[in-house]
């Protein structure tokens, strides 16, 4: 666990300045600006890095506290913006209504409405380069939680991957979370759509 004090707060309560700080100006983060899972690899692929900033300065109202909503969460760690964790309506993800991975594999009898907004998805984590590795995933993934709840969602999933045998997480994998973290944070694995993939929920309701 990280040796400090973590504080998370809603995006809309943190500046832009402080986010851009958390995706750095290099690697996957700074290329994906988060949007991968929003606009869908197709809209993606053909959305310039620029744009892709524009979008999440949007969506998250950074530096309007009275924004109505915003998209996610920023980790501070002693004062020093750390980390982020994109949360929202599941519907909101378009790369994941479309994916097959929250709805394959599920026990007969729990078939999931792809427009239900009451469910809601952790769909990625940012930590900045110098604070990885001191376990601020499992704090942005328990404030997800918190912050899901305060909204009134009924449920919240992740969808992390493990870790293949004998050899590490990329980082472009390791940005949707950890087994660990969600759990940590109370979600049980309720599907394994795939030999590396899990589903974990927690109904809040």
């Amino acid at each position: 666990m990280p040796q400090g004090v973590v504080e998370v707060r809603p995006a809309n309560e943190a500046s832009w300045d402080d986010l851009v700080a958390v995706f750095g100006d290099r690697g996957y983060p700074a290329v994906c600006w988060c949007q991968r899972q929003v606009l869908g690899d197709r809209v993606w692929y053909g959305t310039p890095p620029e744009e892709r900033a524009r979008l999440l300065h949007e969506q998250t109202s950074c530096g309007d506290p009275d924004a109505p909503a915003t998209s996610g969460l920023v980790a501070y760690l002693d004062g020093e913006p750390a980390g982020w964790v994109a949360v929202g309506p599941r519907p909101s993800y378009r790369r994941l209504r479309g994916s097959p991975v929250p709805w394959k594999g599920r026990p007969v009898g729990s078939e999931q409405d792809k427009d239900d907004d009451d469910v809601w998805a952790v769909a990625c984590f940012v930590v900045r380069a110098g604070f990885r590795g001191l376990g601020l995933t499992y704090d942005l993934a328990r404030a997800a939680v918190g912050f899901a709840r305060e909204h009134g969602a009924a449920a919240i999933e992740g969808y992390p991957i493990l870790e293949p045998s004998g050899a590490p997480v990329t980082w472009g994998e390791n940005s949707v979370g950890s087994v660990q973290a969600f759990r940590a944070a109370g979600l049980e694995e309720v599907a394994r759509p795939t030999t590396r993939r899990r589903v974990m929920r927690l109904d809040l309701g």
